[in-house]
């Protein structure tokens, strides 16, 4: 049995003092002992619920102008080209590099909603769970905890159009996509579970969204881009006669199963009707300021008692303070007001913050994890409060000063399952990791 040492431990209830952890062979918590005061600050490891492994290759390199209305639609003509590239080695490479910063800046768990299934021409490998295959191993080889979400991707548009020639490597039937659904299945563990994600209305006609949710295991996770862009919204109403969001509502049996992706422009009544279901809504904050997005409307989705987390997608930012914290500047910025994400019971905006991704993450990634409470998963993050930003550090203060404190991560160790990942705020392996990282990118500008 392995313990992890005595702690002042927060969970979504609050801050406990000298915890030690029994996790048993499987990485669960067992049982949660008190013992004496210590200075060692622990909280939950951070659900990173949405990822696109692949896209970290590129992070800063569409940042020039080439076209005065620049948007999503320019910028995903250059992922694009960089989606072309990869091999499942290439795949590998820059997914253990970007997992093993994940870990380091506080993520314990990625859903990696994933999407290059096929070679560049649209030609299944030889096995075709390859390139899926490529992201597993990247995270057992890190030791992050991986939700799979290999996405089902048909058309161009809502008015089902043939996927273009850079659009074929991501496409499936129905069939074919059950298939490799089935094939990794075989993969599932402790550390990794297998979903679905449907890329969007607009990719996925409505019959074979039906086949598709109609033949997934009850308890699978399934998760959906929506609402992205103004753009997407219009295209909606035009063909479907709805919104995007109430569309989904109106047509599926939208539940706690669910995480809507984005869901960046809703209407009040969409912003009630995803709180009454229990589906979670991933913010991913930097990735929809970088793509200029819009602002997920977060006050209003608190005020309904609607779940979220956050995620980094595009990884121009691999960092859950980053996230959290433009999260509620951007609120700032629209209100000119401070202090925006806070509740009755939570007069702190990081508490609120950080009790938000953890009450979402068992019901986002499939997996037990989340409050470190007994019989999850021991997925944890202990905070470095030798930190000259946590002198005199209290019970009342400690979140907000990791939160807001500065760009510096506060995280010393990470553990998964019971095991320490990141020690000294470094991961075990980062340096062979980056090495290899170094060497595919270079290929992949090169090529």
């Amino acid at each position: 049995m392995q313990t992890i040492p005595n702690a002042r431990l927060w969970h979504p209830q609050g801050w406990h003092d000298g915890v030690k952890l029994n996790v048993d062979a499987h990485g669960r918590i067992t049982r949660s002992l008190s013992g004496g005061t210590t200075p060692q600050r622990v909280v939950p490891g951070i659900a990173n619920l949405h990822s696109h492994a692949f896209q970290r290759a590129m992070a800063g390199m569409a940042e020039r102008q080439i076209d005065p209305a620049d948007s999503f639609w320019t910028w995903r003509e250059t992922m694009y080209r960089f989606a072309a590239r990869f091999t499942p080695e290439s795949l590998h490479a820059v997914a253990a590099q970007l997992y093993s910063e994940m870990l380091e800046a506080g993520y314990t768990t990625v859903c990696e909603f994933h999407y290059l299934h096929h070679r560049p021409d649209g030609t299944p490998y030889a096995d075709p769970t390859a390139m899926s295959r490529a992201l597993i191993e990247a995270a057992q080889e890190t030791g992050i905890r991986l939700t799979l979400l290999p996405v089902l991707y048909m058309t161009g548009g809502f008015d089902g159009r043939a996927l273009t020639e850079r659009q074929r490597r991501f496409g499936h039937d129905v069939d074919g996509y059950l298939r490799l659904l089935d094939a990794l299945r075989t993969h599932q563990c402790e550390t990794v579970r297998i979903g679905c994600a449907l890329h969007s209305l607009r990719a996925v006609p409505d019959d074979a969204m039906r086949a598709v949710l109609e033949a997934l295991p009850a308890d699978s996770r399934i998760h959906i881009h929506i609402a992205e862009q103004t753009a997407e919204v219009d295209d909606c109403l035009a063909v479907r006669k709805a919104r995007p969001v109430q569309w989904l509502l109106d047509n599926a049996q939208v539940d706690e199963r669910w995480t809507l992706v984005h869901a960046t422009h809703l209407s009040d009544a969409e912003v009630q009707g995803v709180a009454r279901s229990g589906a979670t809504v991933a913010i991913c904050t930097t990735t929809e300021a970088n793509l200029g997005d819009g602002l997920f409307p977060l006050r209003d989705y608190l005020d309904a008692g609607g779940r979220w987390g956050v995620g980094s997608d595009s990884h121009i930012s691999v960092s859950p303070v980053e996230e959290l914290r433009w999260l509620e500047y951007g609120q700032r910025l629209v209100t000119r007001r401070r202090n925006i994400a806070v509740t009755p019971a939570s007069p702190s905006v990081a508490a609120t913050l950080l009790q938000g991704v953890a009450t979402s993450a068992a019901a986002s990634t499939g997996h037990a994890i989340g409050s470190l409470a007994d019989g999850e998963f021991a997925d944890a993050l202990v905070l470095d409060t030798s930190a000259t930003q946590f002198a005199g550090v209290t019970d009342e203060d400690a979140l907000d000063r990791w939160i807001f404190s500065g760009n510096r991560s506060l995280v010393r160790e990470t553990w998964v399952g019971g095991r320490c990942v990141v020690q000294h705020g470094r991961h075990f392996h980062s340096d062979a990791i980056a090495d290899r990282c170094r060497i595919a990118i270079t290929r992949l500008l090169a090529d």
